[in-house]
């Protein structure tokens, strides 16, 4: 595509769409440190906001996925009340707000915040009181955002069928849809086949992390048997895509994914950090990209990597030589594959969207 050179002053101005960001994976350094001394929590690797910003990114080499989960066990801990939640939530929105981000589904485990005696009810309600917060305070910066939940089961227990439940019983009021989430080698999509036929069964919507840590069966298992709308990650779709010549040779199931247009949920950053991928500029999302996937361009854990979905953009703008009208493109994926009602949906693209893009390319 032709275009604008992107330059980080573009990206920041330019209106973005997030699918993937984990919400315990997204908080303040600063916001650990003030939570972990309210609740007396002592597991933390250090005291100094600046080195536990450093501590959090898990970019070392040889870095893996059992590093890049190792902060989790701290953020989570500091999440176990109301209060915390809804402040986690509430940072969240505004922090993604001031990145430029017009919306944003944002996941999470209700049952990973139950130590300090919460329901899983009362979880949902801090988080979604905290995003309506946040996104209150955006609007007075003059940032307008919409933030959505998605409830995320972990897939190594045997809570899902619950959480699908839960996520139905909250589709009103802010939750937009359902995810398992956790290691995929060992705990396929099919073992938790009823969760998914609920969320069917009820016309709801759901995304399967799928294809980052784990390969085609893991991406297999989640389109053909439990029928996901999306794909988490979705990259190892790669492996059933073969280089012949100048060309590219699809297999049956990326035929089918690029097909069907199941929307891939691409983070490089994670990717890179976690082992799935060796660098940005051999990663598979411009590969993906060239060969018009549904891809999308995401986060997963802002803290855990250190980055922003501005900053996303211009590591790969420049691995890529991206413009500005392959990051509208990217941008429209997103806004076409979100939960989102139809009618919003368009109002989205068509009054902030493609406004917000054309007002670029003018100036």
């Amino acid at each position: 595509m032709s275009g604008p050179t992107l330059t980080r002053e573009i990206i920041e101005r330019a209106p973005k769409v997030l699918l993937h960001e984990h919400l315990d994976g997204g908080l303040r350094p600063q916001t650990v440190l003030d939570l972990a001394s309210e609740d007396h929590y002592e597991g933390l690797p250090t005291h100094d906001s600046a080195e536990l910003r450093e501590w959090f990114i898990a970019d070392t080499p040889g870095s893996d996925l059992v590093r890049y989960l190792e902060g989790f066990r701290h953020t989570t801990a500091v999440m176990q009340s109301k209060d915390h939640l809804e402040r986690v939530a509430s940072e969240s929105a505004l922090d993604l707000a001031r990145d430029g981000i017009v919306y944003a589904e944002v996941r999470f485990a209700p049952e990973l915040h139950l130590q300090r005696g919460l329901t899983l009810d009362e979880v949902v309600e801090a988080v979604l009181a905290g995003f309506a917060h946040g996104t209150q305070q955006a609007a007075l910066e003059g940032k307008h955002i919409v933030v959505r939940a998605i409830l995320s089961a972990m897939r190594q227990a045997n809570e899902s069928e619950e959480i699908a439940a839960l996520a139905i019983s909250f589709r009103d009021h802010g939750v937009c849809g359902f995810d398992i989430a956790g290691p995929e080698d060992g705990f396929p999509p099919t073992e938790h086949l009823r969760a998914f036929h609920l969320i069917q069964r009820e016309n709801f919507h759901m995304t399967i992390h799928a294809g980052e840590a784990f390969g085609l069966p893991s991406i297999w298992e989640a389109v053909q048997f439990c029928d996901a709308e999306r794909l988490g990650h979705g990259v190892r779709i790669v492996d059933d895509i073969k280089k012949v010549g100048d060309s590219f040779e699809l297999g049956r199931l990326a035929q089918y994914v690029r097909d069907r247009r199941i929307p891939l949920e691409v983070c490089p950053t994670s990717n890179v950090h976690t082992g799935a991928a060796k660098s940005i500029a051999t990663h598979p999302i411009e590969i993906l990209r060239a060969l018009r996937f549904r891809v999308t361009l995401n986060t997963d854990n802002r803290l855990m990597s250190g980055i922003t979905l501005s900053s996303e953009f211009e590591k790969c703008a420049h691995a890529f030589n991206w413009s500005l009208a392959d990051m509208e493109w990217l941008t429209l994926n997103a806004a076409k594959s979100s939960f989102y009602p139809f009618d919003e949906r368009l109002a989205l693209i068509n009054r902030v969207i493609k406004p917000g893009y054309a007002a670029l390319r003018a100036s």
